[in-house]
This record gives C-alpha cells, sequence and structure tokens, in this order.
C-alpha cells in the first residue's frame, strides 16, 4: 500500500513490541522499518522497465528478507541506544515485526507480494485498493493519540492496540464486502450464455464499497461494476475482445512470456499506426467505459537492433478529477 500507511503500520508494530520499554523510539525505529522494503523502488536506476516490474515486491518484501534484516537493523538500534536496557534480541523482534507486516499487508492488493521468495508465485488477495482512507486514517489517529501519552501510561497501549484491532477488523470486513461482490458478479454472468475462463473481482480507487469485476471469456474480456450502496443497480459489463494475434511472431518470444507472466494472463494488445502495446488490465481503467486505451497501465513494444523491447508507458491523468466524480456517483446511486 501508499508509503504513509506502511509507516502507520510499521509504527504501530514497533509500539506493539517494545512500546512500553523506549516509548516513542520503539514507534520511530518501527516506522523506519515499515518503509524499508519499498526501497526496492530504487532498482529502477539499474533495471529495464519489465525487469524492474519483476523485481518490485520480490525478495524485499518475503519472508526470507524479514528473517534477514531484522537482526541487522536490530544491531543498529542497540548500537544507537546502547544506554537503554533494551536487548540486541528485543530490538530484532521489533525490526521483524515492522518489516514482515509490511508485505502481509500488500498482500491484500492487486499488485501483491512474492512473500514465500524464492518461490516466484505472488500472493494476492484483491480486497484492498492501495490507498484506502478508510483503513489508514482511523489507524493513523489511534496511533497518534498512543504518541501522545507516556510509556508507563496504560492508555498509551490501548490506543494502538484500538488502533490495530480496527484497521484489521476493516481488512476482514473488505474480504467480506468482496464476497458479496463476488456473489453478485457470478449472479449476473449465469444467465449469460459465456465460455467463461475466470472472474476476479477487486475494489475499485480509494474505496471497499464499489468492486470491479474482470472477466475473461474465449473471445473477450469483459468489466463491470457492482456497489454496495447501490445493490438494486444492474450489472452492465463492457467488452474488450481480445487482440493477442496483433502479436503475430512476438508471441512466442521471452519478453512477451515474462509479460504475460506478470499480468497473470489479463492483457490485450492495441495497436497504433506502426507501434503496438501490452496492456496490463489488472489495475484497472480510467472511468467506466469500453475504451481499450482507457486502462492505467501499458508498455509500449519496439525492435532495438532486431531485438524486442518493451518500455512502461506514463498514464496521463488529464480529466482525472471527471473520473473521480464518476466513481464516486456510481457508489452511492443506482441511475
Amino acid at each position: 500500500m501508499d508509503s504513509i500507511t506502511q509507516i502507520v503500520l510499521g509504527a504501530a508494530a514497533g509500539e506493539a513490541v517494545l512500546g512500553k520499554k523506549v516509548g516513542n523510539k520503539a514507534m520511530l525505529w518501527g516506522a523506519i522499518a515499515g518503509t524499508v522494503p519499498d526501497l526496492d523502488v530504487l532498482a529502477k536506476f539499474f533495471l529495464d522497465d519489465v525487469s524492474m516490474n519483476e523485481f518490485h515486491r520480490s525478495f524485499s518484501h518475503s519472508i526470507l528478507f524479514s528473517i534477514i534484516f531484522a537482526p541487522i537493523l536490530g544491531r543498529l538500534a542497540f548500537y544507537l541506544h546502547k544506554k537503554l536496557a533494551v536487548s540486541w534480541k528485543d530490538w530484532s523482534w521489533l525490526m521483524f515485526w515492522a518489516l514482515f507486516t509490511h508485505p502481509l499487508l500488500d498482500a491484500h492488493t492487486a499488485f501483491g507480494t512474492q512473500l514465500f521468495w524464492p518461490l516466484p508465485y505472488k500472493i494476492t488477495y484483491n480486497n484492498i485498493f492501495i490507498v484506502d482512507p478508510l483503513y489508514t486514517v482511523p489507524f493513523m489517529a489511534f496511533l497518534i493519540l498512543s504518541m501522545t501519552k507516556k510509556k508507563e501510561d496504560p492508555r498509551r497501549a490501548y490506543y494502538n492496540h484500538l488502533g490495530i484491532i480496527v484497521s484489521c477488523s476493516y481488512m476482514v470486513l473488505t474480504l467480506g464486502f468482496k464476497g458479496i461482490a463476488h456473489f453478485q458478479f457470478q449472479q449476473a454472468l449465469s444467465g449469460q450464455k459465456l465460455n467463461l475462463v475466470q472472474l476476479e473481482v477487486k475494489p475499485t480507487p480509494l474505496n471497499a464499497l464499489l468492486w470491479c469485476g474482470y472477466v475473461e471469456t474465449s473471445d473477450n474480456f469483459m468489466l463491470g461494476y457492482y456497489s454496495l450502496l447501490a445493490p438494486s443497480r444492474p450489472i452492465e459489463f463492457f467488452v474488450f475482445p481480445k487482440k493477442h494475434l496483433l502479436l503475430g511472431d512476438w508471441k512466442e518470444d521471452q519478453l512477451i512470456k515474462r509479460l504475460v507472466y506478470l499480468s497473470r494472463g489479463w492483457y490485450n494488445i492495441e495497436a497504433d499506426g506502426n507501434k503496438k502495446y501490452f496492456y496490463d488490465l489488472r489495475f484497472g481503467q480510467i472511468g467506466f467505459n469500453s475504451d481499450p486505451t482507457s486502462f492505467v497501465f501499458k508498455y509500449e513494444l519496439y525492435l532495438e537492433n532486431g531485438i524486442l523491447k518493451a518500455k512502461q508507458v506514463q498514464r496521463s491523468f488529464d480529466g482525472i478529477g471527471k473520473a473521480f466524480r464518476a466513481l464516486f456517483h456510481r457508489i452511492l446511486y443506482n441511475e
């Protein structure tokens, strides 16, 4: 999830482990450790776009990473706070939980995490968007309340534990919401004569009330939306014909196979003149329409000295205000 959320989670984990002994220093080190896994983004200065997206949320978001780096960071904190009656083992335990809770949280997003690296599989629950204020803001509020209390004050631990309970409860609630939405999409599809390949359900930006159903059939991809606050509105599916044949001989290229694996099969191809684009459909579209170029994540495919390469294209967010107004309208209203 976003950096602020990971800082809050790391700080809460640090407080839960050592807050009674070292006060706000536990939150500080928890917050620092909670951001460390995302430092893998620095690899973008050394890797091409495809390799970077393969590397992101892999080793740095694994159990092994947390086990290796917890004692290293623990030793650093122990060295800097020698005067405190806290052992290297205690500091390492704090670091482990601040590091490990980071990929546990990210596993609930569409990106997923390679928790069991070096195994290649990413854990992805798809029940929360990468930024969700209803998860972060209450959690942060309780953390701040805890921070203002002295380490000997029992209210300090109480507020921190309450923040953890509330945030975890919300996470469980989103899983329930996803289950409801999944059932509704299944019902909407049951009356249609489709050669269904797979169905995935994910939250839309900034909320867990409006859900998007990703449908793959033998010939098409389809996207539909269901709002928990507007349940009587029929689910309308936008259809995107598969254009995988546009790849031609490139389909057997190792680069394309890597991109297909990255997208977990949720991809489409579009051509614009002499240019071809690989769209990763997992991260949704801007707006509610059947425009095949509205998906936010894409690569430009091109040949360089006879070698196929891919460059990630940054999406223009012109008109994003209008898209968010449409999003909130779709959440709230049946029409």
